[in-house]
């Protein structure tokens, strides 16, 4: 009898078990360190779970959405297909951080099916051995057609309370400082963390941004993000911080509605990339492989840039963008600047663009930003203005044929501004105009802006109908050629495979903060493990008179890093597209620091990234393109601290010649960041390099490929 009611309990258990739970379905990554189930439980809602090595990385989390005057598509599910199987190819980006990339993924697509409104849903899922990309598909069916997303309800539920990196959960701007807490501190600290911004959105006390970078007591690094961000609104993370669970939190539009989408149709990838290695982190090419390959046949006209530009005068306030001050507001064809006194402070007329030109072109530098070059700078910002600029009309200081025709015959070209205030409308209007006076004024290379409040009002940077505009842009500048960098724009989700001529983004706090009272010391540690996970940023670094002396009287901030960080930057901040940031009076005083500038290309064979820890330090190699010369980055927080490495991926049997620039031995970020100390010397994959990093310092390191004559006149490295 007792073992009759034994057998009955267990019966019960099993019974309760399996009413709860269909049978799983898994797979784990090519390497099998990974392993991802998936479930649809009593409720039919969609159920997931993620390991690493054994621990958990996303414990059981639902999937799904919520539909606006429909039913959702969150439960009533069953399990109707199961398919699976595994891709391997090798691709070459068009630049990049290496030569190839190796895609190789282990795939599961589960289609479910949800009986009441007779209805399918497909949920693909790719394990890298680096991490998972799962996304919602839509098949077309009679009864999922049209259809507008109220919410996206996917989660991530954490196993325990991470230490985060994060940013606050905004639908206009990702310029915040990074904040380092616990998971469970993040209420506490957000009020603190927002910061004022020209337009901005916040919308929860525990909301963050993507890409979202944290670390486990157990000593796991898990990054959330999302990839192919097409046609879609842009995903931030709520967290449940009472339990751990971050759950999708999609960009509104004016409506307050989520997404427009027509079958068949599909979301972007939500991304988890994790190891026990920080540097597996910056090493992971996923969010590139979950992009659809190039979209150009001839992608001959996109090359990687180094630039400078009339900029940081401005930024600092020095110079303005403005002409004149007599106006306290501009009609575009009917103001004539021909009868206004100029201000004598604009930073963009032709003799200082010269100045500029010259300098690149003795410095072998690729272009010339020109900002504040065009009519309407007088009433730019903060009169949500539709017809603001026309993108063609310069100053009467700004003669674009004479400077062109001046660029050309120093072997240097200009890059294009255009700075839209937000007024999308009225940039689309001019979009063909403005790229075909770049193309017949020798333009190959656009910056672009999105500062203020978005027209159409009530619309949002990061909601679905901005980030079609984004991309609108980037596809039409292709038609003639010209690539673009978008700033102010959606973060990037990895779309620069597809469309290579994304060149590069800002979205993020870039150096221009510097001036405005600075960042933290620790954030560009953090950068390429948040911010830099979905494609590179033009972060504007190289600022050598950190401490804005050449501003005089006038107010001004102080850069929080080192001289020889700056020059890291361009290293660990990887980025096809680079300036040198400073003005040029302030690179003359430091020429041999400068040399470093010169020397760095901005395409790579290969990268290896020596030492990490997010928030702390970061150590990077990379091998110039068709070359084997390397370059050496190394950065850290407000800890000065020694880097050690050996320079093991230089090719056996070589000799190079190793240039130094470290921080001197008197360097501080505060009292004296301009220290700095240069060596040289013959050194080989066996050499050991150690070098000490002042507080918020760095050092840049670059190994030419030595000559005969190299090897006469330089001396072993000691």
């Amino acid at each position: 009898m007792k073992n009759m009611k034994v057998i009955k309990l267990f019966c019960l258990l099993l019974f309760l078990f399996v009413s709860n739970w269909t049978m799983a379905e898994s797979i784990t990554s090519p390497n099998g360190q990974l392993q991802l189930n998936f479930s649809v439980n009593a409720q039919g809602e969609p159920i997931y779970e993620l390991s690493y090595k054994g621990k958990a990385v996303i414990k059981p989390s639902k999937l799904g959405l919520e539909l606006k005057d429909a039913p959702g598509l969150m439960n009533g599910f069953t399990l109707a297909d199961t398919k699976t199987s595994t891709f391997d190819e090798t691709w070459e980006p068009v630049w990049g951080e290496v030569k190839q990339i190796r895609n190789h993924y282990n795939e599961m697509v589960v289609t479910l099916n949800q009986k009441a409104q007779d209805r399918n849903m497909i949920i693909r899922f790719r394990l890298f051995d680096d991490g998972l990309g799962f996304r919602y598909e839509f098949p077309l069916s009679k009864n999922l057609n049209y259809f507008v997303i109220k919410d996206e309800h996917t989660q991530f539920a954490m196993a325990g309370d991470h230490t985060a990196f994060w940013i606050p959960g905004d639908y206009d701007t990702q310029e915040y400082d990074y904040t380092e807490s616990k998971l469970s501190e993040i209420r506490g600290l957000m009020k603190v963390a927002i910061t004022p911004n020209s337009s901005q959105a916040t919308f929860s006390p525990t909301g963050v941004q993507t890409s979202l970078q944290m670390k486990t007591a157990d000593g796991l690094y898990i990054n959330l993000h999302e990839a192919a961000l097409v046609d879609y609104s842009c995903m931030h993370l709520n967290l449940d911080d009472k339990n751990f669970v971050f759950e999708s939190w999609l960009t509104p539009d004016a409506k307050g509605d989520k997404g427009y989408l027509q079958a068949p149709c599909k979301s972007p990838w939500r991304t988890v990339i994790v190891s026990d290695d920080a540097r597996d982190i910056l090493n992971s090419k996923l969010t590139l492989n979950l992009n659809e390959p190039c979209a150009y046949e001839d992608v001959s006209w996109i090359k990687p840039v180094k630039y400078v530009g009339v900029w940081w005068e401005m930024i600092a306030g020095k110079s303005t963008w403005a002409y004149t001050d007599d106006l306290p507001s501009v009609k575009l064809g009917e103001t004539d600047y021909t009868k206004t006194k100029p201000n004598g402070r604009h930073g963009t007329t032709n003799e200082n663009v010269k100045r500029y030109i010259d300098f690149a072109a003795e410095n072998g530098l690729d272009q010339v930003l020109v900002e504040g070059w065009n009519e309407g700078w007088e009433d730019w910002f903060g009169h949500s203005k539709d017809y603001v600029f026309d993108f063609v009309t310069p100053y009467p200081d700004f003669d674009v044929k004479m400077l062109n025709e001046y660029a050309k015959s120093k072997g240097v070209k200009l890059m294009m501004h255009h700075e839209t205030s937000a007024s999308v409308r009225n940039y689309e209007r001019h979009m063909d105009k403005a790229y075909q006076f770049m193309v017949d004024n020798g333009y190959n290379a656009v910056k672009s802006g999105y500062v203020g409040n978005m027209i159409p009002r009530g619309e949002h940077h990061y909601g679905q109908w901005m980030n079609n505009h984004y991309l609108y842009a980037v596809t039409k500048a292709a038609d003639y050629k010209i690539c673009v960098n978008a700033h102010e724009a959606v973060r990037p989700t990895g779309l620069c495979r597809t469309y290579p001529n994304l060149i590069g983004n800002e979205s993020a706090r870039g150096t221009e903060y510097e001036a405005f009272g600075g960042s933290k010391p620790f954030h560009t540690t953090l950068l390429p493990f948040n911010r830099l996970i979905g494609g590179p940023m033009d972060y504007t670094p190289g600022i050598f008179d950190t401490k804005l002396e050449f501003m005089g009287d006038l107010p001004h901030g102080q850069v929080q890093t080192t001289l020889c960080k700056q020059l890291a930057l361009y290293v660990t901040l990887y980025s096809p597209l680079q300036m040198a940031a400073d003005l040029v009076e302030n690179y003359e005083k430091h020429m041999d620091a400068f040399q470093f500038i010169k020397d760095v290309v901005v395409d790579w064979d290969d990268s290896k990234y020596l030492e990490a820890e997010p928030g702390d330090y970061i150590t990077a190699a990379r091998k110039a393109k068709g070359t084997s010369n390397w370059f050496v980055g190394g950065i850290t927080d407000e800890n000065a601290r020694t880097s050690n490495f050996t320079l093991d991926f230089l090719e056996p049997g070589k000799q190079y010649v190793a240039t130094l620039y470290a921080d001197g031995k008197d360097a501080d970020y505060k009292e004296n960041p301009t220290s700095y100390q240069i060596k040289k010397g013959i050194v080989t994959n066996k050499t050991k390099m150690s070098v000490k990093l002042a507080r918020s310092g760095g050092f840049a390191l670059s190994l030419i490929e030595a000559t005969p004559a190299d090897k006469k006149a330089v001396k072993k490295w000691k």
